[in-house]
């Protein structure tokens, strides 16, 4: 009978890694000093010259479509929800998301993508969900890359990395118009 060696610390360490599972929930005040330094070490200071962090000035997020992704309870990611409306039709521009380098590679980026906008759409109010991103991380997610120069931001943005989930397909390809606030009636 062969025995094989016992696993080395690093490939228990991996393997302990490997089967966490992260969880979502929806975030709270108590998670508001989190999620600034999580930005923080995501983005960096020139976030805030961002074109996308523009349109959060100018419209306000929606605190009951922010989340947070957890591994065994501790906190490592989150997403925010910003609505707003282009060429008249209401949606949601999703960001910005991160997961804290601590917990990369487990699937809490994704888990938050999807979820967010499984609950978005799923309130019936808003008919996409848009994003600056990029395409290998988000497509497979199921994000559409829009029509170049469709979506009229309020500064600079790659328009390649303009991308839409939809339920209609066809709105990444006819969506239209500046990015203005989200229209009540």
């Amino acid at each position: 009978m062969t025995l094989s060696p016992a696993p080395s610390a690093a490939t228990a360490a991996v393997s302990a890694v490997s089967t966490r599972v992260p969880t979502v929930r929806p975030a709270t005040s108590a998670d508001d000093a989190f999620i600034e330094d999580l930005q923080a070490i995501a983005f960096g200071p020139g976030r805030f010259a961002k074109t996308a962090y523009r349109i959060r000035e100018r419209f306000r997020i929606d605190p009951s479509m922010s989340l947070i992704a957890e591994v065994d309870g501790v906190a490592c990611g989150s997403v925010w929800m910003t609505p707003i409306s282009i060429g008249g039709i209401n949606g949601w521009m999703l960001g910005p998301l991160a997961t804290h380098p601590n917990f990369r590679k487990l699937g809490a980026g994704k888990l938050l993508a999807r979820e967010v906008t499984k609950r978005a759409l799923a309130r019936g109010d808003g008919q996409f969900v848009m994003l600056v991103g990029d395409r290998d991380y988000y497509c497979p997610l199921g994000w559409e890359p829009t029509t170049l120069g469709n979506i009229e931001f309020p500064g600079p943005v790659d328009p390649t990395r303009v991308l839409l989930f939809a339920e209609d397909k066809s709105l990444a390809a006819t969506l239209h118009g500046p990015i203005a606030a989200w229209q009540q009636g």
